[in-house]
């Protein structure tokens, strides 16, 4: 119990400084450690509720990658059922209900043969849940429900209080003209970004976003800028208001003014009605200009007028109309190059660049590849209607290993493609069973070019002795090689257990409690 209140406490002052219930992943995994860490379970997660679903918050005995995942009641129906249960809830070893966690426990794609799980409420609104699976059949049926309930009731203590203090942080804010997003806002659904490069952008983000600033964003193809433009826009006082986005690229050079501006019937041929244009449509929201690197010369001035003079004049119209719009400005090109070769006014850029955003390739942040690839992986196990979709760990190991030039984009292409690969090499069944399908995808069905480790990759064990072995249980084989695996590499980063975890690409909680298990901590 003192663990537990150390852990609370230290979870609760980071919250009184503004860090989210969903990014605090460590603090969560401790409070969950601490009150159900010593039950029989391979694996215990504890999620809390949005509208769109349930996200882990904190997980024992599961990949990084789930954290990365939402898991919708309506697609689940175990998690429907104990979101719908007043106690605690344990299914049947013969339940037919596919289990979300099967084949995420171990590398064999095992089935989950135990499972129990409670709902955690403020009255009665569903905060979160907490689950606990095994492998073994009926390994958990010496739970104590009372005692459960106890710790379930703890958790969701927890989860109250953390949303009452972000509630409260943000009415501290607004009194000081400081807009933040209702709990249920995009905001939340962010994924606990790893990487110390997006971490600083969130930083920026967090801090610009309030303010109507011009914001440039600029990156590689792929990267994501238009999901960075949508938060500048839902952490913005102007959340309510509409969000427009214009691929200039996309426009005709002969209708850009009208289609930004709008025209008056009559103005042109071809016009038989008025048309509001972009500028209007956006009045009292965000307008986000996606590839302004390619707006032409000429139509540069103008823009930078309306951003001077705050007014717009639709083709046709006498009169100048007022507009109140905050400007997000996108590109892949590097405007001030541009600026220097003459194709863009160097005026309009520095209206455009008030504050400027570098969005990084995801090879400079390699640590979120999990949390994207959970993500991605769940958006494919519905498209194809299975029971759950996952990474083997050399499949795992190239998704880390691989530069990435096409970025998130090549990402989620990457895995699509190896989702339908893997499941197409399933064995023929009949269209109701595709439910029960467990797919795992490994390295060759990735297709990825050949790469070479890089220097974060994990050291790799040396070769045993070439000797013949007496035959042993599948666990206990795979236990002595992790614990191998793991001493060689906390070996090569002399004793430092962060720095292990980060090698290889875990969760430092989980790392520590499989070394006491394995043997190697005391």
């Amino acid at each position: 119990m003192t663990a537990f209140l150390n852990t609370l406490r230290g979870l609760l002052a980071d919250l009184s400084v503004g860090r989210g219930s969903d990014a605090l992943p460590e603090r969560w995994a401790q409070l969950l450690a601490a009150l159900v860490g010593a039950y029989p379970a391979d694996a215990s997660t504890l999620m809390v509720a949005h509208d769109d679903g349930l996200q882990p918050v904190a997980v024992l005995g599961l990949d990084d990658e789930v954290r990365g995942r939402r898991f919708s009641l309506a697609e689940h129906p175990r998690l429907a059922a104990i979101a719908a249960h007043p106690g605690v809830c344990r299914f049947p070893l013969d339940s037919p209900l596919p289990d979300p966690f099967d084949g995420l426990l171990d590398d064999t794609l095992s089935h989950v043969h135990d499972c129990m799980g409670v709902a955690l409420r403020d009255g009665d609104r569903l905060l979160g849940m907490l689950t606990l699976d095994a492998l073994t059949p009926g390994c958990l049926a010496a739970i104590d429900d009372d005692e459960l309930l106890a710790a379930a009731g703890l958790l969701a203590t927890c989860l109250r209080l953390a949303q009452q203090l972000s509630d409260t942080r943000s009415r501290l804010n607004q009194a000081l003209d400081q807009h933040f997003p209702d709990p249920n806002a995009p905001r939340n659904s962010t994924p606990d970004w790893q990487s110390p490069a997006m971490r600083r952008l969130e930083e920026s983000l967090v801090l610009v976003a309030p303010t109507d600033m011009s914001v440039l964003l600029h990156g590689e193809t792929g990267v994501g800028k238009e999901r960075i433009a949508r938060r500048v826009h839902a952490l913005s006082s102007r959340c309510a208001g509409p969000l427009v986005r214009v691929n200039c690229a996309a426009l005709p050079e002969s209708l850009i003014e009208s289609e930004l501006f709008g025209h008056r019937r009559g103005a042109f041929s071809g016009a038989v009605r008025d048309h509001r244009g972009h500028f209007a449509m956006a009045h009292e929201g965000t307008l986000m200009l996606d590839e302004i690197g390619e707006l032409p010369l000429a139509m540069q001035p103008k823009l930078l007028r309306v951003l001077q003079e705050g007014e717009i004049q639709p083709l046709g119209s006498e009169a100048p109309q007022r507009v109140n719009v905050r400007l997000v400005a996108v590109t892949n090109r590097d405007l001030s190059q541009e600026v220097a070769a003459g194709r863009f006014r160097e005026d309009l850029y520095h209206r455009l660049s008030v504050f400027p955003l570098q969005v990084p390739p995801l090879r400079e942040r390699r640590e979120d590849v999990p949390l994207l690839v959970g993500g991605l992986l769940e958006d494919n196990r519905i498209r194809l209607g299975l029971a759950n979709l996952r990474l083997d760990a050399a499949a795992e190991h190239a998704l880390l290993a691989w530069s990435w030039p096409g970025n998130i984009r090549e990402l989620e292409h990457t895995l699509g493609r190896a989702a339908l690969r893997a499941f197409g090499e399933q064995p023929p069944s009949g269209q109701g069973a595709r439910r029960d399908a467990v797919v795992r995808i490994t390295e060759h069905h990735l297709e990825l070019p050949t790469t070479s480790a890089d220097d974060t990759a994990p050291p790799e064990p040396s070769a045993p002795e070439a000797r013949p072995a007496p035959p042993a249980p599948l666990r206990e084989a795979v236990e002595a090689f992790q614990r191998q695996y793991i001493a060689h590499a906390l070996e090569a980063h002399d004793g430092n257990w962060a720095a292990t975890a980060r090698t290889l690409r875990t969760d430092s909680g989980n790392l520590h409690r499989l070394a006491k298990r394995l043997g190697l901590k005391s």
